[in-house]
């Protein structure tokens, strides 16, 4: 593998369909407060965009945090068990080490509801669209050269697609994202569950046909999967099929940062290991204890690491903050 690796210390989609199935840093203290964040709007295809800006010095980088798959809103919670605001305290813990963060919702959800009639009729081109434009207002709103693109789970796709254009954009940084083509990632999350046995049958039939390019019939599927797997759903992940994150980051002309937690239940090393190996010079920090949701599980169980998704009273790994303020900060 190229690039240079690293493990960072603890200090204690990502697929969101999937999750209702699969159920050298810089160490710093928390010393200065995180500053209030400021509503800021980009524009959207019918409406605005929204977004929450901290910007604790002017002078610092700014990190665009892109979200999951599915209804995961700014601050990193979702109704299929995220909560405590995973982003919001990854942009929190930013701040106190002087980064600044724009964290967004998608089109056609929360505060961006307004910029499409439906948020299931997207596309991965739609959303690195999406983030073109925060680019543009982040830099003349702060008057900032360039802005660095971070992408947590599937949301590591969208800032691959949208950082193939590399103006404006200082570097990319990938938190737990997906290092093989979705199919391959939700075949190995199916089978990884014990509880999907009944439904694993149907469940890869599934996959096939949406990697084939084609609907999946839902009339013949038994409960829960129509509900999980609707029209509007099955066409975006036809379009993700068509992805391979390596080759992205093998293109980019801008400097990549891979992390990756190494107690993570639905993306893996190896997919971080791919991801940095693709891309010469590629930094690749793996957080130890971490999970998909940032935060450090209790151990190596999968209950453990799903009792992180939903406990608010966890924070972000610390160790996280550090590889991303390091690496945002590091003078090239």
């Amino acid at each position: 593998m190229t690039g240079k690796a690293f493990r960072v210390r603890p200090g204690h989609s990502s697929l969101k369909v999937v999750l209702a199935l699969a159920f050298a840093a810089v160490p710093q203290a928390f010393a200065q407060q995180a500053p209030a964040g400021v509503e800021i709007t980009a524009p959207g295809p019918q409406g605005d965009l929204a977004g929450t800006l901290i910007d604790p010095d002017p002078k610092a980088p700014l990190v665009l945090i892109v979200p999951g798959s599915g209804p995961t809103d700014r601050d990193g919670n979702n109704r299929y068990g995220v909560a405590g605001g995973p982003y919001r305290q990854l942009a929190d813990g930013l701040a106190k080490r002087g980064v600044a963060t724009l964290r967004i919702d998608k089109r056609g959800m929360f505060g961006s509801r307004a910029a499409v009639a439906d948020g299931n009729h997207v596309t991965i081109a739609d959303y690195a669209a999406d983030v073109r434009a925060w680019i543009e207002v982040a830099r003349k709103r702060t008057g900032r050269s360039c802005i660095w693109l971070g992408g947590h789970s599937e949301g590591g796709l969208v800032v691959l697609a949208a950082a193939q254009q590399p103006e404006g954009v200082c570097g990319v940084v990938l938190v737990a994202a997906a290092g093989r083509p979705l199919a391959a990632i939700m075949r190995a999350q199916f089978r990884a569950n014990p509880a999907n046995a009944p439904l694993l049958e149907p469940l890869l039939s599934l996959v096939d046909t949406l990697e084939s390019g084609k609907h999946a019939d839902t009339a013949a599927m038994p409960p829960p999967l129509p509900a999980l797997f609707p029209d509007a759903v099955q066409d975006f992940l036809i379009d993700q099929f068509r992805y391979d994150p390596p080759k992205l980051a093998a293109s980019l002309k801008v400097p990549l940062l891979v992390t990756q937690g190494d107690r993570d239940i639905q993306i893996g090393v190896p997919d971080a290991q791919a991801l940095a190996g693709a891309r010469p010079g590629a930094r690749l920090a793996i957080v130890p204890g971490m999970t998909h949701v940032l935060r450090i599980a209790a151990s190596e169980e999968r209950m453990a690491s799903i009792a992180t998704y939903g406990d608010a009273s966890l924070p972000v790994a610390p160790a996280l903050v550090d590889a991303i303020a390091g690496f945002v900060t590091e003078k090239r």
